[in-house]
């Protein structure tokens, strides 16, 4: 799980960060500081060059509640799907959803500013449910679709939420896990578990860089 724990530490150490930038909002993230919204994505950050935060906005987080619940996701869903596919797949896996997270938040709320790497962990659980059906395993009996449904409800049910993020990140992620995880293509075709994610990623990029 080397590029779990990565991700995990890279998360943890922009969020201590950004913090020394001004502890305000710690714990609920209600305010925000010059280290955070320099990383955050909108579409007027986008619109003048700086792409760079259709990924600094996944790796972003506003309090504590907010990077914890995010990165106790992603321990989990490392530990089912960077095991089964490896370091490889899986860092690429994340990438494709972290970039459809950054363009769904463009495309459903451009003027906001976003953070966060739930875009990229919805789409690891997308991916998993689909990888579990594709295999003939209910999802549902394994806790990863239940997880999934129950965010989905919390992303509309909960004001200030990224919906755009958490869809976006979520489609891409179920369109790249049915690429990947598809056990005859495996066989056939072994080389779309890697043109899938990069394509996808590609995609999502030029298309964010577009709408901006």
């Amino acid at each position: 799980m080397f590029v779990t724990r990565l991700l995990i530490a890279v998360n943890g150490g922009i969020f201590l960060w950004t913090l020394l930038g001004g502890v305000t909002g710690i714990l609920s993230g209600s305010n925000i500081n010059r280290r955070q919204f320099d990383l955050a994505l909108s579409s007027v950050f986008i619109e003048n060059g700086e792409w760079w935060r259709l990924v600094t906005g996944g790796f972003l987080h506003f309090g504590v509640f907010h990077i914890a619940m995010n990165m106790l996701l992603l321990f989990q869903l490392g530990q089912l799907l960077e095991t089964g596919i490896g370091r490889t797949r899986f860092a690429l896996l994340y990438a494709a959803s972290l970039f459809g997270g950054s363009l769904g938040a463009l495309l459903l709320s451009p003027n906001a500013l976003t953070g966060g790497a739930s875009g990229a962990v919805f789409g690891l659980m997308a991916a998993a449910s689909v990888g579990l059906r594709q295999r003939g395993i209910n999802p549902f009996q394994t806790g990863i679709g239940a997880t999934l449904v129950l965010n989905l409800l919390i992303t509309f049910a909960i004001p200030g939420v990224s919906i755009g993020g958490h869809l976006g990140g979520a489609v891409v992620g179920a369109l790249v896990g049915y690429a990947m995880l598809e056990p005859r293509w495996n066989r056939e075709i072994p080389w779309i578990s890697l043109a899938s994610p990069i394509t996808a990623s590609v995609v999502c990029v030029v298309a964010a860089l577009t709408i901006a």
